[in-house]
């Protein structure tokens, strides 16, 4: 509970925090974690949560969203964290959970999904300015916009670093990076981009609309959390041109390590077949063939099988066919 943008000591129940907190004009931070059905509805009876905001806490995996009931507000976001792996596995790289946030005069309700979507260090922070803190719940808002918005940057750097390491993995010769891992990487960016880019609605008018429960200072920074959201975006989007541009490069690398390896063995089948087929002539069963009974004979078949096996090995090096 916090009054003045301090926080007040002492254990509560959510029913006499907010009591006290209407009391002395300050607000109540309530923050669960993968509450049950249950929980929910005791919640939802104390701070007067509309049914329908209810079940948009209950339910995972869905897009972010701001919805507005009567003089309070809900704020889904979703959130992402960035899993360490080898560059070229085929395994989960980008997790995503959800916050829903709900505000009203004088409470925050902060519902997650997901281990990684604390917000330990957005409470901390807030504690050491009071000044923002007294701002209300609309402060408490923004900052967990914020650090949401703040993981956006911090997982879309990672990824990046990700394609950049694979780019030039791709142009580097007997590189391990497969197509499959790309193809992983492409669909992790695919899922990051389903949980960053429908924020931006949400984002827009929270700091634009004036008719919003929120305060006018707490505005202004929700516009540069806006602002920042936006060049975040931006920057996913092009990591899916940058990919399918990796694609096609390691697609053409393997196509040309097939025509190389298809001359290879086309050379040595050339060679091989010179033995063969003197080999073949000098096996059938003719009495009368040309040097067939000279002393010289063998070894002159020999010779003449060396020599074209050399002359066309030498041929298929200085054509790079070997």
């Amino acid at each position: 509970m916090y009054v003045d943008g301090k926080r007040l000591s002492g254990r509560f129940t959510h029913e006499a925090a907010l009591a006290r907190a209407r009391e002395e004009h300050g607000f109540v931070w309530v923050g669960l974690h993968d509450p049950d059905r249950t929980q929910m509805a005791d919640i939802a009876e104390t701070f007067g949560l509309h049914p329908l905001a209810v079940e948009y806490a209950l339910e995972k995996h869905q897009r972010p969203k701001l919805e507005r009931y009567d003089d309070s507000l809900l704020l889904l976001l979703r959130t992402v964290s960035y899993v360490e792996h080898e560059l070229n596995s085929v395994s989960e790289i980008v997790e995503t959970g959800e916050i829903i946030v709900f505000t009203g005069p004088d409470f925050v309700v902060a519902v997650r999904h997901g281990e990684h979507s604390g917000l330990a260090e957005v409470r901390k922070a807030l504690e050491e300015d009071p000044t923002q803190l007294a701002l209300g719940p609309g402060a408490v808002l923004h900052a967990i916009a914020d650090r949401v918005v703040d993981s956006y940057i911090e997982v879309a750097q990672s990824v990046e670093d990700d394609i950049d390491e694979m780019e030039e993995e791709i142009f580097t010769p007997r590189s391990r990076v497969t197509v499959e891992s790309i193809y992983q990487l492409k669909r992790e960016v695919v899922e990051l981009r389903r949980a960053v880019n429908p924020l931006a609605a949400p984002l827009d008018q929270l700091s634009h609309k004036p008719d919003l429960p929120v305060p006018k200072e707490v505005r202004r920074y929700l516009r540069d959390v806006a602002e920042q959201h936006a060049a975040v975006a931006e920057r996913i989007n092009d990591f899916d041109e940058a990919l399918s541009a990796l694609i096609s490069a390691a697609l053409a690398r393997i196509g040309v390590q097939q025509n190389t390896d298809m001359r290879k063995i086309s050379a040595w089948v050339a060679i091989a077949a010179v033995p063969t087929m003197i080999a073949g002539i000098y096996g059938m069963n003719f009495d009368h063939m040309p040097e067939l009974h000279q002393v010289w004979g063998y070894p002159m078949v020999w010779v003449l099988i060396l020599a074209i096996c050399t002359g066309l090995f030498f041929t298929f090096r200085r054509n790079k066919w070997l």
